[in-house]
């Protein structure tokens, strides 16, 4: 049986409102320099969008495609590279957008990666963390909200591919819940 949606977590009002805080952020702490937003796909296309909206200094953007999920609710704990940057970042300030950071290891292990190319600085921004579910020592420099251990959809994270236009953070419903 399909998965449904339970309940809205994050409205898009205050979704909007988020994004506007962590650009504001980041274009402070980057006054005056040019910056290099990764989205880490397929997830954090939407938020990214909204993210270089509201940034006010100098943005560059580029795209890498990283997968663990699969078609399951629980990171696998493989990571594949499916697509890499087509930038060089060596002494670029990069800033990866992601998502959402769930146990970590995704993130690190392209942190790990990206570090090894020599930018001026990384950093990491995620639209939301469940830092509950970290099993990795890895902490945002940016962080939109962070969630309940639930699995959430919507606004660009997505379930066997599906949800990822849904306006707002919403919950799924668990297994047992959806065949009512």
């Amino acid at each position: 049986m399909a998965k449904v949606v339970e309940s809205v977590l994050i409205g898009r009002k205050d979704i909007d409102l988020m994004c506007r805080r962590v650009a504001g952020d980041i274009s402070r702490d980057y006054a005056g320099k040019e910056i290099l937003i990764v989205g880490v796909l397929k997830g954090a296309f939407i938020f990214l969008a909204d993210l270089v909206r509201y940034i006010t200094v100098p943005v560059k953007v580029d795209f890498i495609a990283v997968s663990s999920y699969g078609n399951d609710t629980k990171s696998s704990g493989v990571v594949r590279i499916n697509k890499d940057l087509d930038e060089d970042i060596t002494g670029c300030h990069v800033i990866v957008v992601e998502d959402i950071i769930d146990t970590g290891l995704t993130l690190l292990k392209l942190k790990n990666l990206l570090q090894t190319r020599g930018p001026a600085s990384l950093k990491i921004c995620t639209a939301f963390d469940k830092p509950s579910r970290r099993t990795v020592n890895l902490e945002p420099d940016y962080c939109g909200q962070v969630v309940p251990d639930r699995f959430v959809v919507g606004y660009g994270l997505d379930f066997n591919r599906s949800y990822r236009n849904l306006p707002d953070l919403c919950v799924l419903a668990d297994e047992e819940d959806s065949d009512e």
